[in-house]
């Protein structure tokens, strides 16, 4: 009668084990390294149970009072397992979620990988399906035979195919392949490897999933520990049950099942480190579905602009002596008689690279709210510059002419560099640094526009203990609100205006080794003509997460290499006459590396008529998903061959991988 009377009680002590919910002031679990933190003091807190189960007799010789005495102990042991369990799914689930949405989207051109996943996903729903049915027992609680609880018990413990011990098996594997394998090969071999480098090659990957590959490897691990640790609780509950139910002692059993899965966890964990080791940490931008000014992508405007001059305004002599070869820097000296002159946009800069085309054309002039000139230029013989369109202002025809019949007036095409109110052409210059004395750190970047110039705009978060960012503290940190013409702002020093002579910005990766450092700041400087990126770096306690004296124990760091002398030499990438880069319906592709540079230059004179500056610049925010402190930054470009691309910042996520401990079984 006792075991009867007591079954519910039981049955009450265990489903609470697994079924407890937290409550709105439970502080969830925010740690990076959780789930390997969750295994732990999961399987800490069912020895501390069974410490309570195994100095009872068995439950035949047990009186009920006693008995329930001893299950309010076990309850008290180990009610947290499983709200540290589901609390941790929940708050994986949406990376983990993304993880395998982009394994599918990968495997689908691999069948072995397929296969494999195939196999995993069903392993996985017949754990996570037995442990849902675990749970469910609880609303019946009082109603359920001991016979159930104990048929329950022996299924899940049995040495059988079916047997939750053996889909354990089975899925790590899957996962990793045997273990004699594992130890002859490099590791390239197991599921976990190739899933990585597969990510990597596919870069559309990281942009959906917004997670480095390093992130993207430890999701992907998150939910194979999660299910091992169901999978873990429940065999260790069944052989309780049987226990105290009177089948056995099962002590035996229930340590070698246990050495299995600590075995299984310390080779897991060394596959880990290795992959995470290898993994890319970087972040980037991919192309959005649709190209949208001001909120994807901005420009630089007026630059370096196609211009038409008629080489008598391109002297101060008024002769057309010259070819217009002959002019590659000038300035528009005059207005001869009144010609086309008079009719357009004159150019107040200097004019640079000018070349002779055709004698006469039409100019199809763009509206006046428009930075660019010309919409399209056709000329007589029927080369057209620019994509000819209908002209809503009307086109204008424009010829040449000769002088004293000796001289050919032709007129030139050439190259504007004009600092006008339409020519958003500035960087900023100044430090943005991350409220370091509220312990807040880089977690994301994007360069923004405002009045005119380019800000790289930081987004800072709190900084806790283990490299976790408190999310309810994550904000675009403001960008100094300043003007080019304010009093006390000085070209140079708060910002850098390009030009023909000075449009280079360089493409870096700046992060440092040192694993005791995060980012907490950023800014562009000018090294020669060329904008350069600097990252500056903080200390910081990972344990505690503190940033340790800040206004002590931080530097900047920056790639100095130039184009010019010895060392490193900085690589070229190079442009030429290419279209507007959202005219392309191919997404772009990552064509820079460390150590390069690129130049920001007009676009293609067949193509656009060199109406607009390329590279745009992507404004996309570029953040990982989870936010995570950085470990470094960078500046990078994208494009496809024959279009301009954008130029855009990315971000390299914290290396938490030396902070994945080993554990060492008992020999």
């Amino acid at each position: 009668m006792h075991p009867k009377l007591g079954l519910p009680l039981l049955i009450t002590s265990i489903m609470l084990l697994v079924c407890h919910q937290p409550t709105p002031t439970s502080a969830l679990i925010e740690d990076v390294l959780d789930i390997i933190h969750v295994v732990k003091e999961v399987t800490s807190g069912v020895l501390k149970a069974w410490d309570i189960v195994q100095s009872s007799p068995l439950a035949a010789n047990i009186d009920f009072p006693l008995m329930r005495e001893k299950q309010k102990k076990v309850l008290q042991r180990l009610k947290e397992v499983s709200r540290q369990i589901d609390q941790t799914e929940e708050q994986h689930a949406e990376y983990v979620a993304m993880a395998i949405d982009s394994v599918t989207s990968y495997m689908h051109n691999n069948a072995a990988i397929m296969a494999k996943m195939n196999d995993i996903a069903d392993t996985i729903n017949r754990i996570s399906s037995r442990y849902q049915q675990m749970q469910k027992y609880e609303a019946y609680k009082d109603k359920l035979e001991m016979s159930t609880l104990i048929t329950f018990a022996e299924w899940t413990v049995s040495p059988n195919a079916h047997s939750v011990h053996h889909l354990m098996d089975r899925l790590h594997i899957i996962l990793f392949g045997t273990e004699d394998r594992a130890n002859s090969s490099s590791g390239s071999s197991n599921l976990l490897s190739q899933l990585a480098t597969a990510y990597e090659v596919s870069k559309d990957q990281i942009c959906n999933t917004q997670q480095s590959a390093q992130q993207f490897v430890y999701s992907l691990y998150a939910d194979i520990a999660l299910t091992e640790l169901k999978a873990y609780t429940m065999m260790e509950f069944s052989w309780m049950m049987l226990r105290v139910y009177g089948k056995g002692n099962y002590t035996q059993e229930a340590e070698l099942m246990r050495n299995d899965y600590e075995k299984r966890t310390e080779r897991t964990l060394k596959l880990l480190k290795d992959v995470m080791l290898r993994a890319d940490r970087i972040v980037y931008r991919c192309d959005p579905p649709k190209h949208i000014p001001k909120v994807t992508y901005d420009e630089v405007t007026r630059l370096l602009q196609g211009y038409v001059e008629n080489e008598v305004d391109l002297n101060n002599e008024e002769t057309c002596r010259e070819t217009c070869d002959f002019y590659q820097s000038t300035r528009a000296e005059g207005c001869f008689k009144e010609k086309y002159c008079a009719r357009q946009q004159r150019c107040s800069g200097r004019i640079y690279n000018c070349q002779f085309i055709d004698s006469d054309m039409w100019v199809c002039p763009s509206p006046q709210n428009s930075t660019r000139r010309y919409e399209f230029i056709e000329y007589e013989s029927g080369r057209v510059l620019g994509q000819r369109t209908k002209c809503h202002r009307g086109t204008t025809k424009v010829d040449s002419w000769w002088r004293y019949l000796l001289w050919h007036c032709s007129y030139c095409f050439c190259l504007c560099d004009e600092q006008g109110l339409k020519s958003d052409r500035f960087f900023n210059l100044r430090d943005s640094i991350a409220d370091v004395k509220k312990n807040r750190v880089v977690t994301g970047l994007r360069l923004v526009k405002s009045n005119r110039i380019f800000h790289l705009q930081i987004q800072e978060g709190e900084l806790m203990p283990r490299g976790v960012i408190n999310q309810s503290t994550l904000e675009w940190r403001p960008v100094e609100k300043y003007n080019i013409f304010d009093r006390d702002v000085k070209k140079g020093v708060d910002y850098h205006t390009l030009s023909y002579e000075s449009r280079s910005i360089d493409l870096d990766d700046v992060n440092t080794d040192d694993n005791s450092f995060v980012v907490t700041g950023v800014r562009f400087r000018l090294v020669g003509a060329h904008l350069n990126l600097e990252a500056y770096f903080t200390e910081f306690d990972f344990k505690t997460g503190k940033l340790i004296q800040p206004e002590i124990n931080s530097y900047w760091k920056s790639n100095d290499n130039t184009d010019v002398g010895g060392g490193a030499r900085r690589e070229k990438l190079r442009l030429a006459n290419t279209d507007l880069p959202t005219r392309t319906i191919a997404t772009s592709l990552v064509q820079s590396r460390h150590n390069q540079y690129i130049d920001f230059t007009n676009t293609g004179l067949d193509k656009d008529a060199a109406q607009s500056t390329v590279p745009f610049i992507d404004i996309q925010d570029v953040v990982s998903n989870p936010p995570v402190p950085l470990s470094g930054i960078g500046i990078y470009y994208k494009g496809r061959n024959g279009y301009g691309g954008f130029v855009g910042p990315k971000i390299i996520t914290y290396d938490f991988m030396p902070h994945v401990q080993v554990p060492r079984t008992k020999a």
